[in-house]
C-alpha cells in the first residue's frame, strides 16, 4: 500500500469514526495474498526501534513473529551492545546485513523514512523521544507507562491527535481474552452499578543503599541515557534499576499503572476521565539511592461516585489485578488467564447484541500492524494511556505532598494547590526541553 493510498483511506476512515461509526480493522487473511501467504515488500510496514534493551527486543521479536507484515530497517539505542545485538537479530529475519544502527535518536528521526517505530526507553525520555517521533509522524508502538509526568502525557496525547497518528500502548492486557471478558462483563453491569473498584500492582522496590561510583561501561553513552535527568556519576544503574530511582520512574507504582488501572477503567467506563479527588500515603526507603515508594496505597473519587483504591497487592485479599465491585457483586481478573466472580454464574453470561462491546484483539502486535496499514484506531489508544498512568502520577503527588489533591479531569489541573501544581511536571536538565506541538 502507498502512503497516499494509505493517507487517503485514513482520512476516510476518520471521518466515519468522526460521525460515531466504529470501525473494526479489515485484516487480509494470508491466502489472498499469494506469494504462499507472504506479503510482498512493497507492502510491509516498514518500522524501526528506538530502544533494544529488554523490552525493546522482546517486541521486536514479537513483530518480526508476524510472518513478513513488518520490515525493519534501523535500529538506536545508547548501548553500543544492545545496538549489535538488535541488528543481528534484524539482519538475521531479512537474510542479509542491511539493517542500520543509530546511537541517536535525532539522526535517527531524521535519516529513517518509516511508516512505524517501536519505542521502549526508561520512562523520563518518553516526553521528548515519544513527541518528537509523533511530530515526524510517524506511527507509535510506545511502551507504558507513556509519561513521566503528567505535563508529558499532555504534550503526547496532544501530538498524536495533532498529527492523526497511529498509536498503540504495550499495554498488551488488552489482547488477552479474560481481560477483556472481565471488562466487557463489568462495563455492562454484570455485577450491577459499579461503586468500587481495587487495583492491586506488585509490591515496591528494594533498598541497595548507595553503591560506589564506578566507571562507565564502554558500550554505554551514560549522558546521553540520562539525558533530561539530573547530571550522576554511574554507579551501575542504567538497564533495569533505574525503576527504583524517581529522577527515571514512579516505581512498581507507575511501571503497573498502564496494565491494571488501564484494564479497571476500561471496565468502568473511566478511560477517558480522571478522579477529582486523591489521598493517600507512602512508605519510602530511609537510605540509598533507590527512593521509590515500597509500600503505596491510595484512594481515587470520582464524580459519578465510583472510588478506586490503588495498593500494592500485599493490602488487598485478591492480590494483583483488578477488581470491580458492585450492588450484585464482583469480578476480579489478572494475568495467567485468572478470571472470577463471586457467583460463577456471572462468567457465563452472554452479551447481547444491543449491549457494549469493547474493542477485541487476539495479538496486540498483529493489532498495531493492521491498524498502521488500515488507517483504524488500535486496541490500546493514547487518552486511555494518559489517563491510566495520570491515576498513578496523581497518587505520587498526593503521597508526596501528604495532602489531599483535587483534581479537574477536564482542565487537568490541580485545584487550590499551587505546590501540588509544580509537581505535575519535572524541569528538564539543558540543553534538553520538551518539544511544542
Amino acid at each position: 500500500m502507498s502512503h497516499k493510498t494509505s493517507r487517503r483511506i485514513f482520512i476516510k476512515r476518520s471521518a466515519v469514526a468522526a460521525a460515531g461509526v466504529f470501525i473494526m480493522p479489515a485484516i487480509i487473511p494470508s491466502s489472498a495474498l499469494g506469494m504462499g501467504g507472504k506479503r510482498p515488500p512493497s507492502d510491509r510496514i516498514v518500522i524501526g526501534a528506538i530502544g533494544t534493551g529488554s523490552q525493546g527486543m522482546s517486541n521486536m521479536r514479537d513483530f518480526l513473529d508476524l510472518k513478513d507484515a513488518v520490515q525493519y530497517v534501523a535500529v538506536c539505542d545508547v548501548d553500543s551492545l544492545h545496538l549489535a545485538e538488535a541488528k543481528n537479530t534484524v539482519d538475521s529475519a531479512n537474510k542479509n546485513s542491511d539493517c542500520r544502527t543509530y546511537n541517536d535518536f535525532r539522526e535517527f528521526l531524521e535519516k529513517e523514512k518509516l511508516d512505524a517505530v517501536s519505542i521502549a526507553l526508561p520512562d523520563h525520555w518518553h516526553g521528548i523521544i515519544y513527541t518528537e517521533a509523533i511530530n515526524k509522524k510517524i506511527n507509535v508502538y510506545g511502551e507504558k507507562p507513556i509519561c513521566r509526568t503528567i505535563k508529558d502525557g499532555q504534550i503526547i496525547v496532544a501530538a498524536v491527535k495533532k498529527n492523526n497518528i497511529i498509536w498503540q500502548t504495550g499495554s498488551w492486557q488488552r489482547s488477552q481474552a479474560h481481560f477483556h471478558r472481565g471488562a466487557e462483563l463489568a462495563i455492562n453491569g454484570r455485577v450491577g452499578k459499579i461503586n468500587y473498584i481495587e487495583v492491586g500492582l506488585p509490591d515496591g522496590g528494594r533498598g541497595i543503599g548507595t553503591p560506589p561510583v564506578m566507571e562507565v561501561p564502554a558500550e554505554l553513552n551514560w549522558e546521553m541515557w540520562l539525558g533530561p535527568a539530573p547530571k550522576v556519576p554511574y554507579r551501575g544503574v542504567s538497564h533495569w534499576d533505574w525503576r527504583w530511582i524517581l529522577d527515571y520512574s514512579g516505581g512498581q507504582l507507575t511501571d503497573w499503572a498502564g496494565h491494571h488501572i488501564d484494564i479497571a477503567n476500561w471496565g468502568a467506563g473511566l478511560e477517558h476521565t480522571g478522579p477529582v479527588e486523591i489521598s493517600g500515603k507512602g512508605v519510602y526507603p530511609s537510605e540509598g539511592i533507590y527512593n521509590v515508594p515500597v509500600e503505596y496505597d491510595f484512594l481515587c473519587k470520582y464524580e459519578n461516585g465510583i472510588e478506586m483504591r490503588v495498593a500494592n497487592a500485599s493490602r488487598f485479599k485478591m492480590g494483583m489485578g483488578t477488581t470491580w465491585y458492585g450492588d450484585l457483586g464482583w469480578i476480579h481478573t489478572d494475568r495467567g488467564n485468572r478470571l472470577d466472580a463471586s457467583d460463577p454464574k456471572i462468567l457465563e453470561e452472554v452479551i447481547g447484541e444491543n449491549e457494549i462491546h469493547l474493542y477485541k484483539s487476539e495479538n496486540h502486535w498483529q493489532n498495531f500492524v493492521d491498524s498502521v496499514r488500515n488507517g483504524t484506531q488500535a486496541i490500546a489508544p493514547i487518552e486511555p494511556a494518559y489517563r491510566a498512568i495520570s491515576v498513578a502520577l496523581l497518587g505520587e503527588i498526593a503521597m508526596t505532598t501528604g495532602q489531599t489533591i483535587y483534581w479537574d479531569p477536564v482542565s487537568e489541573e490541580i485545584k487550590g494547590n499551587e505546590m501540588a501544581g509544580r509537581l505535575l511536571s519535572r524541569p528538564y536538565r539543558r540543553p534538553w526541553s520538551l518539544p511544542t506541538v
